[in-house]
C-alpha cells in the first residue's frame, strides 16, 4: 500500500451539504474507502485505508498516558470512513467542516501518506506565516551534523 506518494495542491469548493470534489488524479491513490479525521494545525487529514490501519497499530503501542489518551480522543472521535459519490465527491461530516472552518474555497494538498483539506483562509495564513522560515526549516531538518 505504501508505494505511492500523495502530492500537489488542488483548489475546490465545498457546497453547503459538505460535499467536496477530490481530483481524479488522487482519487485512485486514496482507494475506494478512506478515513477523514481532525488533523493538526486546523486542517483535516484524509488517509487511505491501509495507511489508517498502520496508524491505529502505532497508536496501540503508545503508553497509556494522559497525553496519549487525549490525543486518541481528539483524533478518533472525528474519524469517519468515507467513499466517493458518482461525481467523485466526498461528504464531510458537519463537526469536521466546523473544525476546519471550511466555508467555500478549499485547498486539498497531498502530503506523502495523506491528504490535507484546508480552508482557503487558513492555508493562506499558514503559507504567509511559514514562507520566510521555509529555508531555515529545511536547513534544520536536512543538515547533517558530521561533528
Amino acid at each position: 500500500m505504501g508505494d505511492f506518494m500523495l502530492m500537489g495542491e488542488y483548489h475546490h469548493t465545498i457546497d453547503d451539504k459538505g460535499r467536496l470534489t477530490i481530483p481524479s488524479k488522487i482519487r485512485y491513490d486514496l482507494g475506494e474507502k478512506f478515513v477523514v479525521t481532525r488533523g493538526l494545525d486546523g486542517c483535516l487529514f484524509v488517509y487511505p485505508m491501509g495507511e489508517w490501519t498502520n496508524i491505529i497499530a502505532k497508536y496501540k503501542e503508545l503508553p497509556n498516558t494522559k497525553d496519549a489518551r487525549n490525543f486518541m480522543r481528539f483524533f478518533l472521535s472525528g474519524a469517519t470512513e468515507c467513499e466517493f459519490d458518482k461525481q467523485g465527491r466526498i461528504n464531510i461530516a458537519t463537526p469536521l467542516v466546523k473544525y476546519a472552518d471550511l466555508k467555500k474555497d478549499c485547498i486539498i494538498i497531498g502530503v506523502n501518506d495523506r491528504l490535507e483539506i484546508w480552508s482557503n483562509e487558513r492555508w493562506n495564513s499558514f503559507m504567509n506565516e511559514n514562507e520566510e522560515n521555509f529555508s531555515d526549516i529545511a536547513d534544520n531538518l536536512f543538515s547533517t551534523n558530521l561533528g
